[in-house]
């Protein structure tokens, strides 16, 4: 089954998160794009930052800091790209 651009987003945001917070015994295809990135994983603000950055640069877009805590799961940090780059549906 095809994945759809949502799904293709949110797999590469947990790569990203998977390879920048080097996450062990996770691969894209386990992760749960609904894990509380902070009350599960335990990610602070600094490694958010750093995954943040590195998002900005892979989709061109700018988080407003107002927002991080807000960007509580992949699929949170997906919608708020789309709406970002103007293409919520």
């Amino acid at each position: 089954m095809p994945q759809t651009q949502n799904g293709l987003m949110e797999r590469r945001i947990a790569e990203i998160l998977i390879q920048e917070l080097k996450l062990e015994n996770v691969t894209p295809d386990t992760f749960d794009v609904t894990t509380d990135l902070v009350k599960e994983l335990g990610i602070d603000s600094m490694d958010l930052t750093t995954v943040v950055l590195v998002l900005q640069g892979e989709y061109k877009v700018k988080f407003d800091e107002d927002n991080y805590p807000s960007l509580t799961t992949v699929r949170a940090i997906a919608e708020q790209i789309r709406q970002l780059q103007g293409t919520v549906s």
